[in-house]
């Protein structure tokens, strides 16, 4: 079969385009199916469920089926079909058999279930499983729709164990290492699915500050805007690389979480980046288990947060042990020109590298406020005076 892509390449994007293409390709042979009277609505005997939009580039997305199927296999749901990642075409009449549809991405699947949803009365889940209040919201949102086909089943205490004993985020969340993160402000940028559900941990499960909040697909705007509305107070919607860069710069944050291009502009900066969104690199692709959906995917998220966080430990580990050259210090100075003496260049060098730059921008802006050209050791020493007072 040939079919004309029903997409105007003029007035969509690719997520935009590939969302309308699943859809046009699910009703394409479902309905062939039933000019054919080949298609059987007759639903499985025990609860099961189609994953949709599991795209082969997604990022993370064969770990994150991994995990899906595993929460499915735990709450005794068979998964019918995944599409279109594994799925034929000739397999597509099988869809009105399964008893729900779940959409874990915001990009792609969405048309479809509604589709299906239209043509067969079939109930579908869009709640992004990411993060543990995400994750328990979509289990009770399951278990709801399994209560409308008369299947009563309680899965507090699955919560309850995967909470306690599976996903190690509430534990580390109460941990001096996570309390120490707490109101460090960070950037979030990237799709929709990632970049509210990485905003939401930060905010809700960490009591990290999102300075800001945004997302380059500018045509959900009303959705995410809604979503981020109570975790930030500012929230960006651009598909401008440039726009961002410079927000990023003015903004100075601890951390930046977003896309590869971000990971460039932090690397410039010296800001450190955690990827947690398409586009991305080779390097994004792990060959270990890295799933983001699920209760594993709490514990991966959690670590990048952290590693994200502390990346200048590094070196701060090579000023203990030596591995700079503290003398021969390059010249310090901002864009006003104002300038460090020699001593004080060899005083900053020794600060841990994680807070150096801080402990700089202090001191120059302290340097500013009262007219000091010229920073001292002593200047250094008084602006954490002030600071401490």
């Amino acid at each position: 079969d040939v079919l004309l892509a029903d997409v105007n390449h003029y007035r969509v994007n690719e997520l935009q385009a590939s969302d309308r293409t699943l859809k046009q390709i699910v009703q394409f042979y479902i309905e062939k199916a039933e000019r054919k009277k080949a298609l059987n609505p007759t639903k499985t005997n025990n609860p099961s469920v189609n994953i949709i939009g599991m795209v082969g580039l997604g990022f993370h997305c064969q770990h994150d089926l991994s995990e899906l199927k595993r929460l499915f296999n735990d709450l005794d749901i068979a998964v019918n079909l995944v599409i279109p990642e594994g799925t034929s075409i000739h397999d597509l009449k099988s869809l009105p058999q399964a008893w729900f549809n779940c959409i874990p991405y915001k990009e792609v699947g969405k048309l479809t279930a509604e589709y299906l949803n239209d043509k067969f009365n079939m109930p579908f889940i869009d709640i992004v499983p990411i993060g543990l209040t995400n994750i328990g919201n979509f289990i009770f949102q399951v278990q709801s729709v399994l209560s409308q086909f008369g299947k009563k089943v309680n899965y507090e205490s699955y919560v309850d164990r995967q909470v306690r004993f599976v996903s190690q985020t509430a534990w580390f969340s109460r941990s001096i290492d996570c309390q120490n993160l707490i109101n460090k402000r960070a950037v979030v940028f990237g799709d929709l699915t990632h970049a509210t559900a990485i905003a939401k941990i930060l905010r809700t499960e960490m009591g990290i500050q999102v300075a800001w909040v945004g997302t380059y697909c500018k045509h959900d705007t009303k959705w995410f805007t809604e979503e981020m509305q109570e975790v930030s107070k500012h929230i960006v919607i651009s598909d401008d690389h440039t726009e961002i860069a410079q927000l990023i710069k003015d903004t100075d944050p601890a951390v930046i979480f977003g896309t590869q291009m971000e990971r460039h502009v932090g690397k410039k900066l010296n800001i450190p980046c955690g990827v947690i969104s398409s586009p991305v690199h080779i390097q994004n692709f792990p060959l270990s288990y890295h799933p983001f959906l699920g209760y594993e995917g709490t514990n991966q998220i959690a670590d990048l947060i952290y590693n994200s966080f502390t990346l200048g430990m590094e070196d701060h580990l090579l000023d203990v042990f030596g591995g700079h050259d503290l003398i021969n210090v390059n010249p310090v100075k901002d864009n006003n020109d104002i300038e460090w003496s020699n001593e004080a260049r060899v005083e900053l060098a020794k600060i841990p590298g994680f807070v150096r730059k801080t402990v700089k921008k202090n001191t120059e802006s302290f340097a500013r406020q009262h007219s000091v050209n010229l920073i001292t050791v002593e200047t250094m020493y008084l602006t954490k005076e002030r600071l401490q007072s």
